[in-house]
């Protein structure tokens, strides 16, 4: 097994969670977790564990500035009612995640690569499914988890790059 495979089947592995209320929120929350961890194994096995910890981190660090800054308004309001809502984290780091293994890990296995997508596509609608996001704010964790995994700062390399992969 390839250790492209092997990433791929340990984020298939962290989606079966244990049977709860609604195995679909299940899927987004293991993914929100899954998909960046799988990131972090494939960072540390190319010697660029630094810049994805700090790609990871801003990306967290602008999601939660986000959250506190647009509490209480409208754009952040829940389908819930709550508060804290834009953007959605879990669809930020699912994002996150797949846009580091889609252009760093798996830019030449296309297939790979449209998985980890649709993993992070699925995140997303689990949380609009599950009444905790609207659609606004699921897009827009998602554009900033991609923005951050698909970037590479150039910690540690020969320079900053913007790679989202699936090559044909």
């Amino acid at each position: 097994m390839t250790t492209k495979a092997a990433i791929l089947a340990g984020i298939c592995g962290m989606a079966a969670a244990p049977a709860a209320a609604d195995p679909f929120e299940d899927f987004g929350t293991a993914m929100k977790y899954g998909l960046p961890a799988a990131a972090a194994v494939c960072a540390a096995r190319d010697d660029r564990l630094e810049d994805f910890a700090i790609r990871g981190l801003m990306q967290a660090a602008v999601v939660l500035a986000l959250k506190s800054w647009t509490d209480g308004t409208p754009i952040s309001r829940r389908p819930s009612g709550g508060g804290e809502g834009f953007p959605s984290g879990h669809s930020a780091a699912a994002a996150f995640g797949a846009a580091d293994l889609a252009g760093k890990c798996f830019d030449d296995e296309p297939l790979a690569g449209a998985a980890a997508y649709g993993a992070a596509g699925l995140t997303a609608a689990s949380r609009i499914h599950a009444g905790e996001h609207t659609p606004r704010q699921v897009m827009t964790g998602a554009l900033i988890g991609f923005s951050f995994g698909a970037a590479s700062f150039g910690i540690g390399s020969e320079g900053a790059e913007f790679s989202i992969g699936m090559r044909f």
